[in-house]
């Protein structure tokens, strides 16, 4: 409720601006699932109140108030827009990077001042945003922006002034529906929008109650999980929402807008030359992420599926979610028919970084890989990105099971059941994080036995009970044809591995029990190497009943090709999938390698 008992405030400065940015971004977190339900422009994919908690949340988990009311106002600029996701997160991002720059570097502001550059805030919003469309979050800052610089001199302080530009806020949303014909026909307001207006709503509710202790100790409530009936489905133009944050620029903006809109569309760019984050759609976003190499140094990247998005809002086949990271390694026909969601982890070449499968595929993987100065490095989804994945999902599934590459070879697992903890508490839903204690094709098995499963109607607790047998029930046999890769990637030791070069010999690897890479036997050549993997396959078979098998390799189609046949003839059956590996494995193997993934009943 919105009253107007409130002390005089007549100057902000960076703590008192800190603690209301605080309220307004718990408002957002609370009210994330609403925004989702009427999320229809510019995509219908639900994900809007997602990426705008996503966006403010880093606010609240990172910084620290300051005194300084410039100094706050910078950082809080740079946090939202390093973390900004979709349209309007990057608008409401760009709002505040252009609040910070046109703000003196002062201790605290009057009102104004204030008012005089949320004014000039404006003009970075709508620069920031290719075609820019009335009826939207834009049109909501730009007149709630109007009001406050047309009552400068007539408000008496800041509290006076937030309550009473509530009225044009909420008029000013209501309107949306009647400017955007996809709002009308499915009578809802702007996401986006309302997500500005909550956000203003949570810092006067705050000005009411005058209570920083409960602020600071209050956690956001639970999700509300409305139904999505009434929000007509619509296709989507383009498959990735694709994001990335570009340093040094040395192009300008509209070059760089011109470009990003020959692959797709929803063109958006915030920030700097020094720090740039741009958004679009796009089919193709790896050929983008390579585009951009040209114009600056790459230090985050980001692409959603929006396909799988908008199923997950509209066309969802069960009950279960599934996720996995990208090092799981399984036919794509099968991600699509169980619409799996997949993370993907983080390749660096130098200071660039890319996602694996999605930004760089394999083949761009390998060419980089010989011509690499530095040896590139992965590092593990972190815990934002399952954060985020595991709150829309929220939204819209009963629960989640994810699957993740052992603990013992990456942190993944630990962020994904961080996340999975943070997400049910605030949803209430079931989320299981699985250690696959495997990787590559004994992650994809895993998943493929799981999503079997959800397709015939087991439950998430049986599933997650009978998981444990076929993790254990599940092996890796792999042959390397170099060994400089596993030494450089820290696989194996340069003391061994310079032993093993003297020799000439090539390990031959499996995981334990744990989920930890170790020696299986050891080869001289290719042809001895794939007869010993089939001798240790044929050992491990025996007296067992094969579920499924998958054959993996690291650019070479000859040695899938010659395991297809071998297992045909010892299984008497179709390999599951024939795969070229993830590139983050690739890193630590190279080219060239092979490998066979199984799982027995």
């Amino acid at each position: 409720m919105i009253t107007g008992n409130q002390e005089m405030l007549r100057e902000l400065d960076g703590r008192r601006l800190y603690y209301s940015f605080m309220a307004g971004a718990r408002k957002l977190i609370a009210s994330q699932a609403d925004l989702n339900r009427i999320n229809v422009f510019p995509v219908n994919d639900g994900d809007t109140g997602t990426n705008l908690a996503a966006t403010t949340r880093a606010v609240i988990e990172s910084l620290l108030p300051h005194r300084s009311y410039k100094v706050t106002a910078e950082r809080i600029a740079e946090t939202v827009l390093l973390n900004a996701r979709g349209n309007s997160g990057i608008i409401f991002a760009q709002f505040f990077y252009g609040l910070s720059i046109e703000t003196a570097d002062i201790k605290s502001i009057t009102l104004s001042d204030f008012a005089e550059s949320v004014k000039r805030a404006v003009r970075y919003i709508y620069e920031a945003v290719s075609n820019p469309v009335e009826g939207t979050i834009l049109t909501v800052i730009r007149e709630w922006a109007d009001y406050i610089y047309a009552g400068r001199q007539t408000f008496s302080d800041f509290n006076q002034m937030l309550l009473n530009s509530y009225e044009v806020l909420c008029r000013s949303l209501e309107e949306t529906s009647s400017k955007l014909k996809v709002l009308a026909n499915n009578r809802v307001v702007d996401a986006g929008a309302k997500g500005f207006v909550l956000f203003i709503e949570g810092i006067i509710e705050f000005i009411n109650n005058r209570n920083l202790k409960e602020l600071l100790r209050s956690a956001p409530v639970n999700l509300q999980l409305p139904a999505f009936e009434e929000i007509i489905a619509e296709e989507v133009r383009y498959r990735y929402c694709t994001e990335a944050v570009l340093r040094n620029v040395s192009a300008e903006k509209e070059e760089l807008r011109r470009m990003l809109e020959e692959f797709g569309d929803s063109a958006v760019l915030a920030g700097s030359k020094k720090m740039m984050r741009l958004h679009v759609h796009t089919d193709t976003p790896a050929d983008l992420i390579f585009r951009l190499r040209d114009y600056g140094t790459i230090t985050f990247q980001k692409a959603e599926d929006m396909v799988r998005q908008s199923e997950s809002v509209f066309r969802r086949k069960f009950p279960v979610a599934l996720v996995v990271d990208s090092t799981c390694d399984i036919e794509e026909s099968l991600i699509e028919k169980y619409q799996v969601n997949v993370i993907p982890v983080n390749i660096h070449f130098g200071d660039s970084q890319y996602l694996d499968k999605v930004t760089i595929r394999p083949e761009q993987f390998y060419r980089m890989l010989e011509d690499a100065k530095d040896y590139p490095r992965s590092s593990q989804a972190n815990e934002a990105a399952f954060v985020n994945t595991f709150s829309h999902l929220a939204s819209h599934y009963d629960s989640v099971i994810a699957v993740t590459l052992s603990e013992k070879l990456s942190g993944t697992w630990q962020s994904a059941a961080k996340a999975a903890r943070k997400v049910s508490r605030e949803s209430g839903k079931r989320i299981t994080v699985l250690n696959s204690k495997g990787i590559s094709g004994m992650s994809g098995l895993l998943l493929a036995r799981i999503a079997e499963s959800v397709e015939k109607g087991l439950s998430h607790r049986e599933i997650v009970e009978m998981a444990e047998k076929w993790i254990e029930n599940s092996r890796l046999f792999i042959r390397v044809d170099t060994i400089k890769y596993l030494i450089k990637g820290g696989r194996l030791s340069f003391v061994k591995g310079m032993i093993a070069r003297l020799l000439n010999i090539n390990p031959l690897l499996t995981l334990d029990g744990e989920g930890k890479v170790t020696v299986l036997d050891k080869a001289f050549n290719r042809t001895s190497g794939l007869e010993k993997i089939m001798k240790h396959i044929r050992s491990h078979l025996s007296g067992r009943k094969t579920w499924n098998y998958v054959v993996l390799h690291a650019n070479n189609p000859d040695d899938a090709a010659w395991y297809t046949e071998k297992m045909k003839e010892l299984t008497g059956r179709e390999p599951l999938s024939v795969m070229n590996i993830s590139p983050v494995i690739g890193l630590h193997t190279g080219s060239g390698g092979s490998a066979v993934a199984i799982m027995s009943e």
